[in-house]
């Protein structure tokens, strides 16, 4: 689907929008460009745009099946980006991701969106309020809409920072008897990380082809732009990596206490269970039929040995309690 079809001379969008099929041409103007933008176009659709401005094939396929890594790539004089977008679903506290492929040539800037993330249209009227930026052409663009998908990158950081946090909290609970085990929801955010370092990171070689100049139709002073978006990119990268590292030493702390708790598990088991062994011993040795036992004809003997029971019962918890075991 089409959703935009304008012309910019110098920098000042034209009134309306020109059909597709007659974009090129307006846009060949002196100081013109065109900038169309489409929506998970079927390939019917994409032909006519392909047509028109002459698009390689490749690039063209990849813009239609989408499920590509950022990269950039040059067909000729034409730049062909892919970026993927982010933004945070913090009711499932996953991470979901969509993909921008644009086409920038020389006076033409095609645009594809597919998925709901980093809509264009907003940064279009931007850009349109900035008409000594839109002079720069496509390349400007093209910084536009790079700057604002790594912009988008930010709430995303801010709800996974969030999220580990909530986690170190129910790790680190002292509360252990209405404390829920992490492990499942630690392994689920780390997964979530790490596709978010996997589609951020790419990203990073693209904005430094584009800083270094190694593309064509970006002056020197775009130049710069690119640069300090790779700059906030680098932090983000940053901050997720050190996600990463966060998540393996909590979940390692995570497992680091529940073998403690094991442990202090089977040492109340074995503390109670030698506490109750002394009783089960004398029940089981009294019980035995034999006339000759100590104590039998003794009028004394039954509250004696219930005593001796109880003292060896108590002897032995005290013990257990200043060893810290109950």
């Amino acid at each position: 689907m089409i959703v935009d079809c304008a012309v910019y001379t110098k920098g000042v969008r034209r009134e309306g929008q020109v059909p597709v099929e007659l974009a090129l041409e307006a846009a060949r103007e002196p100081d013109s460009f065109v900038w169309i933008g489409l929506f998970e176009p079927t390939p019917s659709e994409f032909y006519a745009v392909r047509q028109e401005f002459e698009l390689h094939e490749l690039a063209v396929e990849d813009a239609v099946k989408a499920h590509q890594r950022p990269k950039l790539e040059l067909y000729g004089d034409n730049v062909f980006v892919v970026l993927k977008t982010a933004r945070y679903i913090d009711v499932f506290e996953t991470v979901e991701f969509a993909e921008i492929q644009l086409f920038v040539g020389r006076d033409y800037v095609v645009s594809v969106r597919h998925g709901k993330g980093s809509a264009l249209s907003d940064v279009r009227e931007h850009l349109e309020q900035d008409p000594e930026l839109l002079r720069h052409g496509p390349a400007a663009v093209l910084h536009a809409v790079v700057d604002r998908v790594v912009d988008d990158y930010e709430p995303v950081i801010r709800g996974l920072d969030n999220d580990i946090r909530e986690i170190e909290v129910d790790v680190f609970d002292a509360d252990r008897a209405h404390r829920v085990d992490p492990s499942r929801r630690i392994f689920k955010l780390k997964r979530e990380v790490l596709d978010f370092h996997r589609h951020a990171k790419p990203l990073s070689e693209v904005l430094g082809r584009l800083h270094a100049g190694l593309i064509p139709h970006c002056d020197g002073e775009l130049r710069e732009y690119f640069r300090d978006v790779q700059d906030h990119l680098l932090r983000v990268v940053s901050e997720i990596e050190n996600f990463r590292d966060l998540l393996a030493d909590v979940l390692g702390a995570n497992l680091a206490q529940v073998s403690v708790r094991q442990n202090d598990d089977m040492r109340k088991i074995s503390a109670w269970l030698a506490i109750g062994g002394f009783p089960t011993v004398m029940g089981a040795i009294y019980g035995m039929n034999f006339e000759h036992m100590p104590e039998l004809d003794s009028q004394l003997g039954y509250p004696a040995v219930l005593l001796l029971c109880v003292a060896v019962c108590v002897a032995l918890h005290r013990n257990f309690k200043r060893a810290g075991w109950l």
